[in-house]
C-alpha cells in the first residue's frame, strides 16, 4: 500500500505539524490556502503546535478524525525536557483546556495505545495518519544519510548543539510493505520524496518518551 499523499516541506523549524496537515488535506479534501490560513488564525495557532491543535484543525475543516494518545493533557514530566521547557508554563494551561473542551467541541480524542496492525488496517482503507515521533530516533532507509535533528532548523541556520535526547517532529504515514516489514511516510523536512523505515524503528521513534504515542488518524470519507 502506498497512498498518493503529496510531500509538502515545512517553512520554519516549528511548523512541521501544519505542513503535515497541508499534505493530508491536499490528499483528502482540497482546502484553499486562504481557508487553511483562516482556520489557523481562528484557532490561534502559534509557533507551538501540539497534536491536539491538529485535531482541532481537522475538526474545524470538517475532516473526520480520531486522535489517540497516552496522556489526556500535558505530562508534567516534560517540564524538564529541553524540547518543551521553553514554552511549558505558558502552554500547559492552554493545552489542558483544549483536552478538557474537546468532547463538547466535537473533537475526537481517545486515551489508548495503538498497534502497528491498527495503523496498517487504517492505511489499507486509503486513510492516512499524522504521527508525533522523536526525530533523533527515526531513520529513513532510503535517504543517503540519516536525517539529523538540526535539519529542522530554519534554512541556512547551523546547529552547534549537542545531539538532544528528544526532538519532537510530525510525519504523515502513507503506506506500508507488510512482507518487507516497512512503513512509508512523508517527512516535512523534504519536498521531493517518500521516506521508508522499519515498523520497529517507527515504533521506537513514536513510543519515545516525549511523544505520548500521539497519532492522529484522518479519514478519507470526510
Amino acid at each position: 500500500v502506498l497512498l498518493n499523499v503529496p510531500p509538502i516541506q515545512q517553512q520554519f523549524h516549528w511548523d512541521c505539524g501544519l505542513a503535515c496537515s497541508r499534505m493530508v488535506l491536499r490528499y483528502l479534501h482540497p482546502v484553499s490556502e486562504d481557508d487553511f490560513e483562516k482556520a489557523c488564525w481562528e484557532l490561534k495557532l502559534t509557533q507551538s503546535v501540539w497534536t491536539i491543535d491538529l485535531a482541532y484543525l481537522m475538526h474545524h475543516l470538517q475532516i473526520r478524525h480520531r486522535f489517540c494518545t497516552q496522556t489526556l493533557g500535558v505530562d508534567k514530566g516534560f517540564r524538564t525536557q529541553n524540547f518543551y521547557k521553553k514554552h511549558f508554563d505558558t502552554e500547559e494551561d492552554r493545552v489542558n483546556k483544549l483536552f478538557q473542551n474537546a468532547e463538547s467541541q466535537g473533537v475526537v480524542v481517545k486515551q489508548c495505545s495503538v498497534s502497528v496492525q491498527e495503523i496498517q488496517a487504517h492505511l489499507e482503507q486509503g486513510h492516512v495518519a499524522i504521527v508525533l515521533v522523536n526525530a533523533v530516533v527515526l531513520t529513513c532507509e532510503l535517504c543517503a544519510s540519516p536525517v539529523k535533528y538540526c535539519c529542522f532548523l530554519p534554512v541556512g541556520q547551523k546547529c552547534f548543539c549537542r545531539k538532544p535526547e528528544y526532538q519532537g517532529h510530525f510525519v504523515v504515514l502513507c503506506g506500508f510493505n507488510k512482507s518487507a516489514g516497512s512503513i512509508y511516510y512523508n517527512n516535512p523536512a523534504y519536498s521531493d520524496r517518500v521516506c521508508c523505515t522499519s515498523f520497529r524503528n517507527l515504533e521506537d521513534a513514536w513510543r519515545s518518551y516525549g511523544t505520548d504515542e500521539d497519532i492522529l488518524f484522518v479519514f478519507k470519507d470526510s
